[in-house]
């Protein structure tokens, strides 16, 4: 995975409530075996119309979101189903970072294992940057050594994130990385079983 240390961003504005992995990645693009491409459909059946046009009533599809990489969006997103398919589109769309008051718990997990960092925040202060981009292109900075928020208005918020994650994310590791760290190890206990 790419590591991600200090990411700035121009932020995309998401203000609805218990998004779920189907609306992140319908159902129909589950096909595909591979974790590239599914960006294509994230958001499928808000970003486009019944003719496969762009929505122009959509957030991700506003003129001042174009190229975010920074997702804000309101409490338990990521809810439904556990499909690690929904942070593959959200990674795949170009989302590096997704600020919420709330996330679901497998959908968070599964956010750190595929190189996204998922931030919760006070809704207080999600509503804050909410407000800040939600008609503009806004700008972050996330700095996740330091733990924190900024931009350039001034806006400065720190958050928690535990270790085991953090030094996931800022190395670049996936599980599969972790595990070969001890490949020493492995390769010692697999030769004492007689394996």
């Amino acid at each position: 995975m790419e590591p991600l240390v200090i990411h700035t961003g121009n932020t995309a504005v998401l203000p609805r409530v218990n998004v779920d992995t189907d609306q992140i990645i319908p159902k129909q693009f589950l096909k595909r075996v591979e974790r590239t491409g599914f960006g294509q459909f994230l958001f499928f059946d808000w970003r486009f119309l019944e003719d496969g046009s762009d929505n122009p009533e959509f957030e991700l599809n506003q003129p001042h979101a174009e190229g975010a990489t920074v997702l804000i969006a309101d409490h338990n997103f990521g809810s439904g189903s556990s499909r690690e398919h929904a942070p593959w589109a959200l990674q795949d769309y170009g989302f590096r970072v997704i600020i919420a008051p709330s996330f679901a718990d497998i959908f968070y997990s599964n956010c750190f294992k595929n190189g996204i960092l998922p931030i919760r925040l006070e809704e207080e202060k999600v509503y804050r940057l909410m407000e800040k981009g939600k008609n503009q292109k806004y700008d972050v900075m996330v700095d996740l050594p330091n733990q924190k928020i900024t931009d350039e208005q001034g806006f400065e918020e720190t958050f928690e994130i535990d270790n085991y994650y953090k030094e996931m994310l800022v190395n670049g590791w996936d599980e599969i990385s972790i595990t070969l760290q001890y490949e020493d190890k492995i390769d010692k206990f697999e030769k004492s079983m007689n394996v």
